[in-house]
């Protein structure tokens, strides 16, 4: 089982998983419009991913949430265009995501981290039949260490 984790402010705790905010605004490998979840591989990177759009930083709670899933429900994306580090997210990233949950290949996309070279971040399709296979836990508090900001 792989293990990944969320990091969102507690008030959205409930809907995490729902993919409402890629939705809403998009991201790196959505375009708004497209339901995904994002998630990390590990808490540090969770953390990481989550400060860089901390800008100002502005104090909320909140929480992490572990999830585990079986190798069989991921697909590890290959084949990355050349601008896929560029700030803004370029249309080419944004059709990743976008053709993968349309196409609706697999409940866990594994994608590589901007933030951390090496590691890897997870898009998840909470509209993929075995979405359901995947076992969300259970939030626990999550605070930035202050001098991180």
């Amino acid at each position: 089982m792989r293990k990944a984790w969320r990091i969102v402010k507690e008030k959205h705790a409930a809907t995490a998983f729902n993919g409402e905010g890629a939705r809403i605004f998009g991201g790196r490998w959505n375009s708004a419009g497209t339901s995904v979840v994002y998630c990390s591989g590990t808490k540090s990177l969770a953390a990481l991913e989550s400060l860089v759009h901390l800008n100002p930083y502005v104090s909320f709670k909140y929480v992490a949430i572990p999830i585990e899933f079986d190798e069989s429900l991921v697909e590890k994306f290959t084949g990355l265009p050349a601008d896929w580090t560029g700030e803004p997210p370029s249309p080419s990233t944004k059709s990743i995501g976008d053709d993968w949950v349309k196409e609706s290949r697999s409940a866990v996309l594994e994608l590589p981290s901007v933030t951390i070279s090496g590691e890897a971040n997870y898009l998840l399709n909470p509209a993929h039949p075995r979405f359901k296979k995947i076992v969300i836990g259970k939030p626990e508090p999550f605070s930035f260490d202050s001098r991180l900001l």
